[in-house]
Formats: C-alpha cells, sequence, structure tokens
C-alpha cells in the first residue's frame, strides 16, 4: 500500500484546494488614488511624455533604495541596456552572466557587439555561482550580471571581491527582486549599479517601466548620455556635472549617443509614486504569507524552501515568481514534472518544473549576426570564442529536475495557504503511488 493517504486526486480522489480565489493572487493593489494619480496626467498640466513626475519618482524610490541616482526608463531591458553601456561594455568585450534567466539580463551585450560567457547557478539558490565566476574573466570581461532570482539575494560578498580583484563592474539585476534586502541592505544598492523591470506582472509593477540605480556619478551619467536626450541641455545638472569630470559626453548633448528614447512614460511613474507609499507594508505582508506556506511545508520529503536562513539577514522582498528546490533522491526517484502534475491536480496549478530556460543553449548566442558580418555576433568583433554547448553548466540544465513552482500569495490568509501547502504534502508524501 502507498505512503499514508493514497487518494491522490490524480488518482480519483478529492482535490485538496478545490478552486483558486482570485483574491490571493491578485496583483498590484490598485486603488482610488493609483487612478487619480494617473488620470492626472491624462488630464492635467503633465505630459505623459514629459520627466517632471518622474524625476520625483526617481528621487524617492532612490531614497527608498538607499542610493544617489536613480533613472527612470521606458522597460527593464532597457535599463540594463543602459547599464550595460555605463560600464564600458562595448564591440568585442565579454560580460559575465547567469545561464538560468530571463534572456533580458543578457541579451543587450549582444547590441553592443559584446558577447556573454554564461556562469553556471547554485542549486540551493538559483543564482549566479560564485565559484564558476573568476575563472570565465578574461582581458575583455567588463562586467559580471548577478540576478536576485525569484527574489534570493546573490553572495554579493564573494562577488563583489571576485569584481574589485580583476577591476570589472558588478551589474545588479532586480527584476525580481523590488524590496529584497542582503545583510540589511537592499539590492540594487550594493553593485556598482542596478537594473530593473517594472512591468505588469513583476513585484514592483506598474505598467511598462524600468529603474537604472548607481551611488556612481559617472555612470550615471552615461546612462542619461545614452538615451535621455532630453536632460542634456546645455543648462541640466547633467551637463555641469560632465564639465565637472572632463566633459567628455558634454559636447553630445541634445542627441542620445545610443540613438534611444529610454524614458518612462509618464503615467507609469505617477503610478509607480502612488505603489511605492505602500509597497514595503504590502510586501511584508506577501513575506508573511510565503514563509507562513513554506514553514507548513518543513520535513516534507524531497522539497526544499527557496528562501534564506533566517539567521543571514536576508529577505526575499516582494518574493516574484517563488520557487521551490526539488530533490527526487528524497522521493524514490519521482520525476519532478510528475510530482507537478500531481500537486495541479489537486488543485494547485502555480506548480509547474523548473524555470528559466538555460540561456547558453539557445542559438542567438551562438549563430545570430545581428550587424550583417556574415558571422554570428557573439564572436564578430575579435573577441574570444566562449560559447557553451549543452553538458556544459549542468544545474542550469537540470533546472526542470531541481526547481518548481509555488503559488504566489499576495494576502496572508492562514486557512487558504494552509490547503496549498496540504496539496503539496499530500503528493510528497504519497509519492511512491506515483511511480
Amino acid at each position: 500500500m502507498c505512503g499514508s493517504d493514497p487518494s491522490l486526486a490524480i488518482m480519483g480522489g478529492q482535490k485538496t484546494v478545490g478552486s483558486e480565489k482570485a483574491e490571493l493572487f491578485n496583483w498590484p493593489i490598485i486603488t482610488e488614488d493609483d487612478v487619480r494619480a494617473v488620470l492626472e496626467v491624462l488630464r492635467g498640466g503633465s505630459r505623459p511624455s514629459g520627466i517632471d513626475i518622474t524625476q520625483k519618482f526617481e528621487r524617492e524610490y532612490a531614497d527608498w533604495t538607499g542610493v544617489q541616482y536613480a533613472l527612470g526608463y521606458c522597460n527593464g531591458t532597457a535599463a540594463l541596456l543602459g547599464a550595460f553601456w555605463a560600464c564600458g561594455v562595448g564591440a568585442g568585450d565579454e560580460i559575465v552572466c547567469p545561464s538560468m534567466t530571463y534572456w533580458a539580463s543578457a541579451a543587450p551585450a549582444l547590441s553592443l557587439g559584446a558577447t556573454v560567457n554564461f556562469a553556471d547557478i547554485n542549486p540551493e539558490t538559483l543564482c549566479i555561482e560564485p565559484e564558476d565566476i573568476e575563472h570565465r574573466i578574461g582581458d575583455r570581461t567588463k562586467a559580471i550580471v548577478v540576478v536576485h532570482y525569484s527574489g534570493y539575494p546573490c553572495d554579493m560578498d564573494r562577488i563583489t571581491g571576485i569584481a574589485q580583484k580583476y577591476g570589472v563592474k558588478v551589474i545588479e539585476d532586480v527584476s525580481h527582486a523590488h524590496g529584497s534586502l542582503y545583510k540589511g541592505r537592499h539590492c540594487g544598492s550594493i553593485g556598482d549599479i542596478a537594473a530593473m523591470s517594472m512591468m505588469s506582472g513583476k513585484g514592483f509593477a506598474i505598467g511598462e517601466a524600468g529603474m537604472l540605480l548607481t551611488d556612481d556619478e559617472n555612470l550615471y551619467e552615461r546612462a542619461v548620455a545614452y538615451g535621455h536626450y532630453e536632460r542634456t541641455g546645455g543648462a541640466s545638472r547633467y551637463a555641469k556635472a560632465q564639465r565637472a569630470i572632463g566633459g567628455k559626453l558634454a559636447k553630445f548633448a541634445g542627441v542620445p549617443i545610443g540613438g534611444h528614447k529610454h524614458r518612462m512614460n509618464q503615467l507609469c511613474s505617477a503610478l509607480g509614486r502612488e505603489q511605492l507609499k505602500y509597497y514595503p507594508e504590502r510586501i511584508a505582508g506577501i513575506q508573511r504569507a510565503m514563509n507562513r506556506f513554506w514553514d507548513l511545508l518543513e520535513g516534507a520529503p524531497g522539497i526544499k524552501a527557496h528562501r534564506p536562513p533566517e539567521s543571514s539577514g536576508n529577505t526575499m522582498g516582494c518574493w516574484y515568481y517563488p520557487r521551490g528546490l526539488y530533490r527526487r533522491e528524497g522521493l524514490g526517484g519521482l520525476s519532478c514534472a510528475k510530482f507537478c502534475e500531481a500537486v495541479r491536480a489537486e488543485g494547485a496549478g502555480a506548480c509547474n518544473p523548473g524555470a528559466n530556460f538555460p540561456l547558453h543553449t539557445h542559438p542567438v548566442f551562438h549563430e545570430a549576426d545581428i550587424f550583417g558580418q556574415d558571422k554570428p555576433t557573439s564572436v564578430a568583433f575579435g573577441q574570444r570564442d566562449v560559447r557553451q554547448g549543452r553538458g556544459t553548466l549542468d544545474n542550469s540544465e537540470r533546472i526542470e529536475e531541481i526547481a518548481f513552482g509555488v503559488p504566489w500569495f499576495k494576502n496572508d490568509r492562514p486557512a487558504d495557504i494552509e490547503r496549498y501547502a496540504a496539496a503539496y504534502r499530500k503528493v510528497a508524501e504519497n509519492a511512491d503511488c506515483l511511480l
């Protein structure tokens, strides 16, 4: 006889969760104040394509995060591109980036004529593995990109130590980690520069927007020069700062060096200002809910919480795109796919195997000829060939066997959370029924 309760829903038993309640997952929370702020942009004196509201939002977001400079973007991908260029990434250069992440963490480097040396992830944190960074750094490496995956802070002490040793920049991708803390400091305030998405569906969701953060005035001004032409007039603070650091970019004022228009739409920045007022309180509620879920699953065979130890001083912030860690040896060899199928049958629809696919296996990073040079851009500008195929980054390639999805609770409702936790535990404790 299998397990203590063989009545799994996938085998004809009763569902544990039943129907899912939308109020557990609705996000972002939109109030009348949010609506009023957006309508004021549409009806008032501030233009959606202006920068007056965005500059106020930038100052407020920088103060909350604890950095000197913030720069609003049209989306997170543009913010990452601006960060890459600000750090000097150009034709023939390299960046180091985890393979298991969303493509925007790496692909903008190709549009600058650079290439990506992909590193593996740590199977416990799902973040870049510090042990796999140093040997990838070469003469043309300009930056290490760290992704605080699902809100889990990377090991920033070790990574910044490596970067300082070799004189390369650290770019934080904070798209999953708005409000995450690393040893009490906000993710996005630790590396040389940070970029993030604020699109609908993210933890800090204000439409289609992004943000760049830094304490380095030179990096900030380079990002302005690359895609924010309206801030580069002769009387602007940008021009004054450029004169103070040698005037290398001031002569380009009025036309973006990159030919890009990166500014944030002020419908988004108006919404962002309202969302930020309540965001710390709201993500505290998310953290209570998610920690409750994982506390209920403590000791369940084969599955582990993807969260930092309580003693670390680290937090998961908004806990965007939450994952669990799967260890099939604890479940008699049951595949993660089969485990998830059974959990979904219990009514928990978020349980799917894996996370983002490994980028180092994608043809764009092997074969794409972006500039029409009859050769892949990844090797077109004299850089060394760092392309890797399948079989080179074990944890990234096994992601569908070592991680799975869990519900992203936006409200801490104990009775509902208990039902979801019971669904996962029920399948884990009766895994032998599925073998």
